[in-house]
């Protein structure tokens, strides 16, 4: 089965990338209404409140490990003195607790939007399904942690840095790198590419708009008098 493993992780990296990449800035160029989150934040308030702070939480605690444990290279773990077996367990710790954070967030926003009949009358397929996918993916996170208990040396980690680096760095060969590792880590892999393939077509493109344009606007207010209005209504 070489030439899958191939396939999935030295091939479709670069497809996830670039539909991430182009697809996004299409959208931004043509369909800029479409570029945002779509809050139903009227119903169910206090469930949404509660479920959106654990879960962006969760997930900005979890890119920011996957992000700087991937992709800073080895040498400088090694040079800071950061054994693999110290980062192992630190990932399994800061990335179980995030994890768990997310997974309770999660929850709550997928039981809202499923079982609320006006919330689910609102939603379009894309914003549960890709929900659902987040779920699942984070599901397959947290089952590959009894694994990793079993690798406390780090070497393991090792291989899905050197993937990871050498997918940026277009290395050849670097679907060898995670060739031999536990089907979990490679259904982990696979949906997290698939997930950066249908990236620039759900909701979660608001990740890459921060609305920092607001802090230097001029704020401005409409003002009516008690004539005008007394004018009008006669």
């Amino acid at each position: 089965m070489d030439w899958l493993n191939q396939a999935l992780f030295g091939f479709y990296p670069y497809v996830a990338l670039a539909v991430l990449v182009i697809g996004s800035v299409l959208r931004f160029d043509r369909e800029q209404y479409t570029w945002r989150t779509g809050s139903s934040q009227l119903l169910r308030r206090k469930q949404l409140v509660l479920g959106s702070v654990l879960f962006h939480l969760g997930v900005l605690a979890i890119f920011a490990g996957h992000f700087v444990g991937l992709l800073t290279p080895i040498v400088v773990w090694d040079t800071l003195g950061v054994s693999h077996g110290a980062k192992q367990m630190l990932a399994i710790v800061a990335g179980g607790a995030a994890g768990a954070m997310c997974l309770v967030g999660g929850c709550l926003l997928l039981h809202r939007r499923l079982f609320d009949a006006r919330i689910r009358a609102t939603s379009s397929f894309g914003d549960t399904a890709i929900l659902i996918l987040l779920m699942a993916q984070l599901c397959l996170g947290l089952a590959t942690i009894p694994i990793s208990l079993e690798h406390r040396d780090g070497e393991e980690m090792v291989k899905f840095m050197n993937w990871a680096q050498g997918i940026f760095t277009f290395r050849a060969g670097v679907a060898d790198h995670v060739a031999d590792v536990h089907w979990i880590f490679k259904a982990h892999l696979t949906l997290g590419l698939t997930i950066l393939l249908v990236f620039p077509f759900t909701r979660l493109v608001h990740i890459l708009s921060a609305p920092v344009w607001y802090l230097n606007r001029r704020g401005w207010q409409i003002v009516r008098s008690k004539k005008l209005a007394a004018r009008s209504a006669q």
